[in-house]
């Protein structure tokens, strides 16, 4: 067995039997090294520099945390929840307002999603912002937490595999266009601006399938939650102090503020930080109680931070037992001739690496290079060839441990301890996503 299956396979097993993702990243990048034979020296050494691509991302999760915790503190997101839930008091309507919040909710989810990887380029930083203080109305609507998941990774993965603005000009135009292009020099194979978008909208209409799956059918009926306190906010039940005029500005500049300076910065930290620094001066939490919130938001977002810590040094240890190549070279002798067996291992190859890796921003650079002659010596098309390596990049992101398109919900839905990583948003984005996907990927193979 290649070292890399057997690696994501512990790394998933492991996860699936509820032991902590870090602890399995970790376990099944050390069993994945020794397998493809590096001296424990290498393997250590492998992880530990890749730890460090991990590290920016953890720290600024741990300060939009804090961000999201001194938000919280102020009352403001508790008395939307409030206004909304005083809409379902005893009436005959309540049926029809509880329909109407509940597609209400979705549809701000998402579109929140979408902004956020286009006009609004925060990615999931609005998560641990918007979604905490809306559990308490999920409750109250029994709403299952494991549509909301797939609703939120739905909105931010979409729109970059087919819209090329924010992120999406990233992973379209500088990452799939660029690597398929350099792969293809030496062959005379060029692709254009205009491919990947339109390469990519049939294996999107895949995703917004799984997506009706999920809200329609799978999980459409009612599910009962606790009613605990949120991170962040007060154990008790009373209504948070009035806020003066002057506050309620100083929170609208410190969103304001976070938001132009992560677009100026390009950093989430900073961002995260200023607003943060913004909101100490408006008096909602006392200055000496400031250094524990904003340890409290640490705490918050810690688990998103080491995972993605850990996913950072499995990837690098993945790299350095050399063995993806490998992967790719020895499917080819299952395939023969058939063009139609090509695109499906391709797909599935690129599934196991993206689940791995955690990200499908990471894996077109370690495929391109090899898929793109694959694809050519098949005779597919340059839009076929260009669904085939955003497909099989983009596999996985859905339905990865490690994945920031599943670590971000559960930091939101999470944030009361009643939904877990794994079983609520894993493996519901992975069957209703990562399956489809595959599905359309081959279909736009095999038609464009």
């Amino acid at each position: 067995m290649n070292a890399i299956i057997l690696a994501v396979l512990i790394m998933v097993t492991l996860s699936l039997l509820r032991v902590s993702v870090v602890f399995a990243l970790i376990a099944a990048a050390i069993i994945g090294g020794l397998y493809a034979g590096l001296p424990a020296g290498e393997i250590v050494t492998a992880f530990n520099d890749g730890l460090g691509g991990g590290a920016p991302v953890a720290l600024a999760y741990a300060t939009l945390g804090a961000f999201a915790v001194m938000l919280s503190r102020s009352g403001i997101t508790q008395r939307l929840s409030t206004r909304i839930i005083d809409t379902f008091q005893g009436s005959a309507q309540t049926q029809s307002h509880a329909r109407m919040v509940t597609w209400g909710l979705f549809a701000s989810l998402i579109l929140a999603g979408f902004a956020s990887g286009t006009i609004i380029p925060v990615h999931i930083a609005f998560i641990p912002i918007l979604v905490p203080p809306l559990l308490v109305i999920m409750n109250h609507l029994q709403l299952d937490r494991r549509a909301v998941a797939c609703a939120i990774t739905f909105s931010i993965t979409v729109m970059y595999m087919t819209t090329p603005i924010g992120f999406g000009t990233i992973f379209l135009n500088d990452i799939l266009m660029g690597n398929i292009n350099e792969a293809g020099q030496a062959l005379d194979f060029q692709i254009g601006r205009d491919a990947p978008p339109k390469a990519m909208i049939i294996p999107a209409l895949g995703m917004v399938l799984g997506l009706v799956i999920a809200i329609f059918i799978s999980y459409r009926k009612k599910r009962r939650y606790e009613d605990r306190p949120i991170d962040g906010q007060a154990e008790n039940k009373q209504q948070p102090a009035k806020l003066k005029a002057w506050q309620l500005g100083v929170i609208i500049a410190a969103l304001v503020v976070a938001l132009v300076i992560q677009l100026w910065s390009g950093s989430m930290i900073f961002g995260g930080l200023a607003g943060f620094a913004l909101l100490s001066f408006s008096g909602i939490v006392r200055w000496d109680e400031q250094d524990g919130v904003f340890t409290q938001g640490m705490r918050l977002m810690a688990m998103v931070g080491f995972i993605m810590i850990a996913a950072a040094g499995f990837a690098g240890v993945m790299k350095a037992t050399g063995e993806i190549p490998d992967l790719v070279q020895s499917s080819v002798a299952l395939i023969g001739d058939s063009r139609a067996l090509a695109a499906l291992v391709m797909l599935l190859v690129g599934l196991f690496i993206t689940m791995g890796i955690g990200s499908s921003f990471a894996t077109i650079p370690i495929i391109a290079a090899i898929y793109v002659p694959m694809c050519l010596s098949f005779g597919f098309s340059a839009l076929a060839t260009t669904a085939l390596v955003g497909t099989a990049a983009a596999l996985g992101d859905a339905g990865s441990p490690a994945s920031d398109s599943t670590l971000g919900p559960t930091a939101g839905l999470d944030a009361d301890h009643q939904h877990d990583h794994i079983w609520d948003t894993v493996v519901p984005t992975f069957l209703h996503f990562n399956i489809p996907l595959i599905a359309f990927g081959w279909l736009a193979a095999m038609t464009l």
